[in-house]
């Protein structure tokens, strides 16, 4: 693969919190304050964020959706805006900045040219997920279209780097570590349907060496979460969590469950609410119950 001209490896990190630093002095990045809270549910204390402030990107997400219905679908990849460019990963993907983030240096992995978020992840998108995780030790995810989260109809991936709060990973990892074993695809004692498959992978190889062996694992756990390979695009919505370590596939019934949106991180462990009143609602209905509304239940 032939990597742009400015791509220098092992900067990544360092490119990801110089642009973080004069994004935020200029005003281009917009980080949502939060509160957090810890919610214990059969045994995974699960991350709650209370978010203080909603507005700008709630306005921003209303805009684009106004714009959609006049037939001029807003797309803030074409063009990106250039205080939130990081780098270049390939000829195919470039690294954003999340404009409206939760988690601090959260990243955006996104196709240069336009491409559907309902579409099938492609190699390339996994050679540039790896060339970011090889140097970002973190979460990868991928909302699967709008029922999966998805706010954004242009591909992109997401990486958050570790740790997510005062833990060196997120919530759901303890639980995956418990249960497998070895490599192979396994299921987790929760009652939402979902696969994790384990991974074994030396990830001072080249991109090149381990991208198709994700590839293959993330085609492997759709057709084991009931997604139809052979279709042109996938039949279901999905989230999908990609670590060092393990990958994690749910499909999806709906984008939200009594005023609770949810994406690939509610099954991270991390979950995220408007209002006090909404995480007293939480509480009442228990995490599991939320990502069991959203996905289906374990038959």
């Amino acid at each position: 693969m032939t990597i742009p001209s400015d791509w220098v490896p092992g900067t990544l990190w360092e490119q990801l919190q110089q642009r973080t630093a004069t994004a935020t002095a200029c005003g281009a990045l917009q980080s949502i304050p939060t509160e957090f809270t810890l919610l214990e549910d059969r045994g995974i204390h699960f991350l709650v964020r209370i978010v203080k402030n909603l507005a700008r990107k709630e306005i921003a997400t209303t805009q684009q959706r106004q714009a959609a219905k006049q037939g001029k679908p807003a797309n803030p990849f074409l063009p990106y805006e250039e205080a939130l460019f990081v780098g270049n990963l390939s000829p195919t993907h470039l690294c954003l900045l999340n404009k409206f983030n939760v988690v601090d240096h959260h990243l955006l992995v996104v196709t240069r040219d336009y491409e559907s978020q309902d579409d099938w992840l492609t190699l390339a998108d996994w050679t540039a997920l790896t060339l970011t995780l090889k140097e970002i030790d973190g979460l990868g995810f991928y909302n699967g279209g709008r029922d999966a989260g998805a706010s954004q109809h242009h591909k992109h991936l997401q990486v958050v780097p570790f740790p997510f709060h005062a833990d060196d990973t997120v919530p759901i990892a303890s639980l995956i570590r418990l249960h497998s074993h070895g490599t192979g695809v396994v299921q987790l004692p929760v009652p939402f349907h979902h696969r994790v498959l384990s991974l074994s992978l030396d990830w001072s190889q080249e991109a090149d060496a381990i991208a198709p062996i994700l590839w293959q694992g993330y085609r492997q756990l759709l057709a084991d979460i009931g997604i139809d390979l052979q279709a042109e695009r996938p039949n279901r919505p999905y989230n999908l969590l990609v670590t060092r370590q393990w990958m994690l596939a749910v499909p999806r019934s709906q984008e939200e469950y009594q005023g609770i949106p949810v994406n690939s991180l509610g099954y991270a462990g991390s979950l995220l609410v408007k209002t006090a009143a909404g995480l007293e609602q939480l509480k009442k209905m228990g995490p599991l119950n939320l990502l069991t509304a959203v996905g289906y239940p374990v038959e």
